[in-house]
């Protein structure tokens, strides 16, 4: 696999509003034990969509082990707008999507639905596979795109869930 895309819960799914929960430790452990496996098999590139919660703290990790591993960090946002209304802490975290290997809008400006849909296929046909963090027993609006993903032929969705954040919160406090 050359280019996985990153996708997840944001915070606001999650409740999870400040940075020092103790729960994105958890979730950023798994993110490198996962992104660590895929780069020492040949990883090239991760493609962000600039989501808040789980890709800001996939992000993160991805940026500590460029350190240790050749690999380029994309953003791909949906809108030139994305985040213009954020507030000044989220706008400090949309920045870190822009300070990244390569950044490019796929529209200037929302005009209507079908962009969504032709977003989501520019993400599909430009990465070879995926990690999500997703729970089908947790919908949200990412139900529709890892329906996609199970969909689309030769493509690789790694699934990270609740249940396996459990198991990882739980291999730690054994030890």
């Amino acid at each position: 696999m050359n280019t996985l895309l990153i996708m997840g819960y944001s915070s606001f799914d999650l409740g999870i509003f400040d940075e020092k929960n103790p729960k994105i430790s958890v979730i950023k452990m798994a993110v490198k034990r996962d992104l660590t496996r895929f780069l020492e098999n040949g990883l090239k590139w991760l493609i962000f969509t600039g989501t808040l919660g789980f890709e800001y703290w996939a992000l993160q990790v991805a940026k500590e082990l460029q350190g240790d591993y050749d690999f380029q960090i994309s953003t791909l946002f949906d809108f030139e707008t994305h985040g213009q209304n954020w507030n000044e802490t989220n706008q400090l975290k949309l920045s870190e999507f822009k300070t990244v290997d390569f950044v490019k809008f796929a529209y200037e400006s929302y005009e209507n639905p079908s962009q969504f849909r032709q977003y989501n296929d520019f993400l599909l046909e430009n990465s070879d596979g995926s990690l999500v963090f997703y729970d089908e027993e947790n919908e949200t609006k990412l139900k529709y795109m890892v329906e996609r993903m199970k969909n689309t032929e030769d493509y690789e969705l790694n699934l990270l869930t609740f249940s396996d954040l459990q198991e990882l919160f739980e291999e730690m406090t054994e030890n």
